[in-house]
């Protein structure tokens, strides 16, 4: 069944360029994998054949942040490491996002001392939080789905638009 028999006798079908940009952003997001502690497993079990990330056109993992356009940021950051990461942040082509994957990376977790990072959006700004100790695959999946409606109520400019009342 092809388009003519769907839309009918319409002629044509029009949607906004703002919807077409998101759209195509939000079903071709390139994720850089920063996997820092135990997070990283459960990432990584989310890329298996038992959840399938690819579904979601994340079918490559990315190692260069010149490609990549999602960090998500799993485990612990420490002192030491924050660096890094906002190098490799700063080096993402705009626009982009970041998921903090787990208790580590949203607060610190259980590690309150001087060489841990109180949370990852003290170093890059943070679209999604995901919770847990650590969150299960589902988890990744119910957050990138967060943020793909993120991203779809975004403007060109990048600011967001309110979502609509239903």
């Amino acid at each position: 069944m092809g388009i003519e028999q769907k839309a009918g006798d319409m002629g044509i079908v029009t949607v906004s360029l703002e919807q077409v940009v998101n759209w195509s952003r939000s079903n071709a997001m390139w994720p850089l994998l920063f996997g820092l502690a135990c997070c990283a497993i459960e990432m990584m079990g989310a890329q298996g054949a038992n959840y399938d990330l690819s579904r979601f056109g994340m079918e490559i993992n990315r190692a260069s942040p010149r490609q990549a356009d999602l960090m998500i940021v799993a485990g612990r950051v420490s002192r030491k490491m924050a660096p890094v990461v906002r190098r490799l942040y700063d080096q993402m082509s705009d626009p982009k996002w970041v998921i903090a994957m787990g208790d580590c990376a949203a607060c610190g977790g259980v590690f309150n001392n001087y060489a841990i990072v109180q949370g990852v959006d003290e170093i890059v700004p943070v679209d999604v939080y995901i919770a847990g100790c650590p969150p299960r695959p589902e988890a990744l999946i119910d957050g990138i789905m967060l943020l793909h409606e993120k991203v779809k109520r975004m403007r060109l400019d990048g600011s967001l638009r309110e979502p609509t009342q239903s």
